[in-house]
C-alpha cells in the first residue's frame, strides 16, 4: 500500500460511480434502451460489443491489487484488445455507434487513464528517491575538504582522459585545416601546367609524341610516387608538429591543474550537484502538477437530470485534459535550462493549446474521442514513460555519484601492487596462520561450551533442584557431626565433674537431658565454670587435665559456632541459586549476542532495515519534511504551497509510509496512514503544519 495506490483506488471508485450510472447499472430495468447518435429513437443496446468493453474495463480495475495500479504491459494489452486504438477515424462510422457503446468506451478509457496516471506517479516517485541519495553524496563531498581531495584523486584519470581527447580533437581540426590549405595551394599550379601542356602538344608530331609518351610515362609515375611519398612524410611530420604545439599550448601547469587541484574537483561536484537539484525540482514539480491538476473529478451536487448531463460531459473533458497534462509533463520535465516558472507555464500552455482536445474539434467528431484518447494513452505507455525514464536515468547517471571503477581504483591498484608482498607473507607464515586459525577455533569452542553451554546447564539444574548443581561452601553433614561431638564432650565432662556441672556429687538423667538441650542452643555453662575454677590454680588443673580438657571443648564449641555461621551463608546462597546462575550466564550471552549482531550488520542482508534504523531514518524524513515546509514558496492569495514543494512533500510522505510498515502496531499504523493521507491531500500551509505537528507528537514514542 502507498499514497499512489490509495489515490488510484479512490479515482477508480469515482469513475465507477460517475460512468456506470450513465450506462444504466443500478436501475430496475436490466434492458438498456438508449438512443442512437443518429436520432431520437430508442433501440436495444448492442450487447456483445458493450459486454466486451465492460469486461475489459473490469480487468483495468485496481481493487484487488496491492500496488494500486496494474503493470504497463497489462494496460497496453487491454487497450489493444479493446480495439479502440485501431478504429477508423471516419466520422460516419463513429456516428453509427449507439450511445451505450460510446459510454462503455468512455468507461474503459477512464479506467485506463487512471491506471496510466498511477503508473506515471509511481515512475516520478521512483525517480526522485535515487536523486536524493546522489545529492546527499555530493553534499558530503563539498562539506569536507578530505572528501573533496579524495574525489579529486579518484576523478583525476577521467579528467586526464578528457584533456587528452581535447588535445586530440584540436590537433585533428588543425591538421584538417592544414590539408585543406595544401590542396587549395596545389590545385592552382596544376591547372596552369595542364593548359601549357595542351598548347605545346599541338606543335609536336605524331611519331615524336608517341615515343616521348612511352619514355615520359615512367618518369611521371616515378614522380607521382615521389610526390606521394613526400606528401605522406610531410603530412606525418606536420601532424606530429601540430600535436606537439597543442600539448605545448596545454602547458604542464594546466595538466597539474587538471589532475591535482582540489578546486577543480569541487567545481565539478558543485556543477553536478546543481544539475541534480534542478532535475529533482523539475521532477517534483511535474509530480505536484499531476497531483493537483490531474484527474480532478468531482461528483455532482444536484441530482437533477440536467445537472447530471452537464456533469457527465465535464468529467470526460477532465479525462482529456489529464491525458494532455501527462503528455505535456513527460515532454517538458527534462529541459534543465528552464526555471520552475517557465516549466509550469510550458506545461499549462501545452495543455491549453493541445490540438486533440474536444474544444478544438467539431461536434460531429465527439464519438471518436475515446479512440483518440486510447491512441494517446498507448503513445504515453509505449514512448512517453519509457523515454522519460531512460532520459532521467541518463541524466542521473551522468551527474550522479561516480562509478565503482572511479571510486575504488586507488585501493584496487594499491592491493594489486602489494599483492606479491601479501602472497609472500602468506606463504612464509603459512604454519603460523594455520595455528592462529586453529587457536581461534579452539578458543571459540571453549568459550561457547564453558561460558554459554555449561552455565545454561547449571541454570536448568537449579530450576529442577538438581543436587549436583546446588551451590555449597561446606559439607552437608559437617555441622551435624561437630554439634553431636560437642554434645557428647560436654555430657561426659559433666558426668565426670557433677559438682561443677550441677553442684552435687551425682547427676541424674534429667539433668543430663537438660545439659544436652542447652548445648544444642549453644550454652556450655559447666565447661565455663570448670575453666574459671582451673584458672585459679592453672598448674594443678593442667596436671589433673581438667584445664586442657575444658580448653579443647571450647575449641570444639568455636568450631561449631563457625560452622553455624557458614551454614547461614550457605542457606542464603542456596536461596539465590537462580540469580547466581543467571549472573554466570550473562557474560557469555552478552558476548555471543554482540558477535552475532556484528556479523549480521557486516555480512547480513541489507534489504530490510531493522527497527532502530527505521526509527532513525523516520526522524530524518520528518526533519526533511519540516524543512521543505518551512522553506516552501506559497501563494499569498490562498496560502498554498507551490507544485515543486507539493511534489517533494508527497515524495517524503511516500517514503515515510513505507518505513512505517512493520514498525508500528496494527491499530496505530492504521491511524498513522490516515494522518499521512490527510497530509498528502492538504495544500494550505497552516493545515500542513498542523498535520505534521500531530504526526510528531502522536507517534513520537515509536520514532
Amino acid at each position: 500500500m502507498s499514497i499512489v495506490a490509495d489515490r488510484v483506488r479512490r479515482l477508480d471508485a469515482l469513475i465507477d460511480k460517475v460512468s456506470l450510472v450513465q450506462l444504466g447499472f443500478g436501475e430496475e430495468d436490466d434492458n438498456l434502451h438508449l438512443r442512437s447518435n443518429r436520432g431520437g429513437d430508442f433501440h436495444l443496446a448492442s450487447e456483445p460489443r458493450v459486454t466486451e468493453l465492460l469486461q475489459i474495463a473490469k480487468q483495468l480495475s485496481s481493487s484487488s491489487l496491492s500496488l494500486g495500479h496494474i503493470s504497463k504491459r497489462r494496460i497496453r494489452n487491454l487497450l489493444i484488445e479493446s480495439g479502440l486504438a485501431n478504429e477508423d477515424q471516419n466520422e460516419e462510422l463513429h456516428a453509427e455507434k449507439w450511445m451505450v457503446e460510446v459510454d462503455a468506451e468512455w468507461h474503459l478509457v477512464g479506467k485506463a487513464t487512471i491506471q496510466t496516471y498511477g503508473l506515471l506517479m509511481s515512475s516520478l516517485l521512483d525517480q526522485i528517491k535515487p536523486l536524493s541519495d546522489d545529492i546527499w553524496y555530493w553534499d558530503e563531498i563539498l562539506s569536507s575538504y578530505p572528501n573533496s581531495l579524495l574525489y579529486t584523486m579518484q576523478s583525476s584519470p577521467v579528467r586526464m582522459g578528457e584533456w587528452t581527447r581535447e588535445v586530440w580533437r584540436e590537433s585533428l581540426d588543425r591538421f584538417n585545416e592544414w590539408r585543406q590549405q595544401q590542396l587549395e595551394h596545389r590545385s592552382a599550379p596544376r591547372s596552369r601546367r595542364e593548359s601549357r601542356t595542351d598548347r605545346e602538344g599541338e606543335v609536336l608530331t605524331a611519331g615524336t609524341s608517341s615515343t616521348q609518351s612511352e619514355s615520359g610515362s615512367g618518369d611521371k609515375n616515378a614522380a607521382a610516387e615521389s610526390v606521394t611519398e613526400i606528401n605522406l612524410t610531410q603530412q606525418w611530420r606536420e601532424f606530429y608538429g601540430i600535436v606537439r604545439e597543442s600539448m605545448t599550448e596545454k602547458s604542464l601547469g594546466n595538466i597539474r591543474r587538471v589532475l591535482g587541484r582540489v578546486d577543480t574537483g569541487r567545481s565539478d561536484a558543485r556543477r553536478k550537484l546543481a544539475r541534480l537539484q534542478k532535475l529533482r525540482e523539475m521532477t517534483a514539480t511535474g509530480l505536484g502538477v499531476l497531483l493537483d491538476e490531474g484527474l480532478d473529478i468531482r461528483t455532482p451536487d444536484d441530482g437533477s437530470v440536467v445537472e447530471a448531463t452537464v456533469y457527465h460531459e465535464e468529467w470526460r473533458v477532465v479525462l482529456e485534459r489529464s491525458v494532455a497534462l501527462m503528455d505535456s509533463i513527460l515532454r517538458g520535465s527534462l529541459t534543465l535550462e528552464h526555471n520552475m516558472k517557465e516549466f509550469e507555464d510550458n506545461i499549462f500552455s501545452g495543455v491549453q493549446h493541445d490540438p486533440e482536445l474536444s474544444i478544438h474539434t467539431d461536434d460531429a467528431a465527439q464519438a471518436a474521442r475515446p479512440a483518440i484518447l486510447a491512441r494517446r494513452l498507448l503513445n504515453i505507455l509505449d514512448e512517453g514513460i519509457p523515454q522519460h525514464a531512460v532520459s532521467t536515468s541518463v541524466l542521473a547517471r551522468k551527474n550522479g555519484r561516480p562509478s565503482r571503477l572511479v571510486r575504488y581504483w586507488i585501493p584496487a591498484i594499491a592491493l594489486l601492487l602489494s599483492s606479491s608482498t601479501i602472497l609472500r607473507v602468506l606463504v612464509n607464515r603459512k604454519a603460523d596462520i594455520i595455528n592462529w586459525i586453529r587457536d581461534l577455533g579452539a578458543t571459540t569452542r571453549d568459550f561457547w561450551f564453558n561460558w554459554v553451554v555449561e552455565p545454561i546447564k547449571k541454570v536448568i539444574g537449579t530450576i529442577r533442584h538438581d543436587e549436583a548443581s546446588e551451590i555449597a561452601i561446606m559439607s552437608r553433614d559437617s555441622l551435624k557431626a561437630d554439634r553431636e561431638s560437642l554434645e557428647r564432650m560436654v555430657v561426659e565432662f559433666s558426668r565426670d565433674n557433677p559438682d561443677i556441672a550441677v553442684g552435687n556429687s551425682t547427676i541424674t538423667e534429667a539433668q543430663v537431658a537438660e545439659i544436652r538441650t542447652r548445648v544444642k542452643e549453644g550454652d556450655v555453662t559447666p565447661i565455663l565454670k570448670a575453666y574459671e575454677k582451673d584458672l585459679k590454680k592453672p598448674f594443678v588443673g593442667a596436671i589433673r587435665g581438667d584445664l586442657v580438657r575444658s580448653v579443647l571443648i571450647q575449641v570444639q564449641k568455636t568450631k561449631v559456632d563457625l560452622e553455624v555461621a557458614i551454614s547461614g551463608i550457605d542457606a542464603l546462597l542456596k536461596s539465590q541459586e537462580l540469580v547466581f546462575g543467571f549472573i554466570g550466564l550473562t557474560p557469555g550471552i552478552l558476548v555471543s549476542i554482540g558477535i552475532i549482531q556484528y556479523f549480521r550488520t557486516a555480512f547480513g542482508s541489507r534489504k530490510g532495515l531493522r527497527r532502530g534504523q527505521r526509527a532513525r531514518r523516520t526522524r530524518r524524513v520528518l526533519r526533511k519534511m519540516d524543512r521543505i515546509l518551512t522553506e516552501a514558496q506559497h501563494n499569498l492569495q490562498d496560502n498554498t504551497i507551490s507544485y515543486r514543494d507539493r511534489g517533494l512533500l508527497v515524495c517524503e510522505a511516500h517514503v515515510l509510509r513505507n518505513l512505517s510498515q512493520g514498525n508500528l502496531p496494527r491499530e496505530v499504523e492504521k491511524e498513522f496512514i490516515e494522518d499521512l493521507d490527510e497530509f498528502a491531500k492538504a495544500r494550505a500551509v497552516p493545515e500542513l503544519f498542523r498535520v505534521l505537528d500531530r504526526i510528531r507528537w502522536a507517534y513520537s514514542e515509536y520514532f
